[in-house]
């Protein structure tokens, strides 16, 4: 997996995702019946995986879109296209 955020970018991702994991989950010891804690907990958890791995599956996604939109106006500028109409 090729690393696709900032050292800075990571460290900012560790420490929100450890905070919202530690609000969440006070407020879920207290109400355990509530299931967005759980979610909020969840989405914690991964902030704080993808500062430690270095990757976000949303920015790579992104990145590879950027990349197809490019690709796919050079084509267009570089082939014979024929109106039609």
């Amino acid at each position: 997996m090729r690393q696709n955020i900032g050292l800075v970018n990571a460290m900012i991702r560790i420490a929100g995702g450890l905070t919202v994991l530690a609000v969440y989950s006070a407020k879920f010891s207290r109400k355990p019946q509530k299931e967005s804690y759980i979610l909020m907990m969840m989405l914690g958890a991964m902030k704080v995986a993808e500062g430690v791995v270095r990757f976000c599956p949303v920015t790579e996604l992104f990145h590879v879109t950027k990349e197809i939109n490019e690709m796919k106006i050079d084509d267009i500028a570089d082939s014979d296209i024929v109106n039609p109409s």
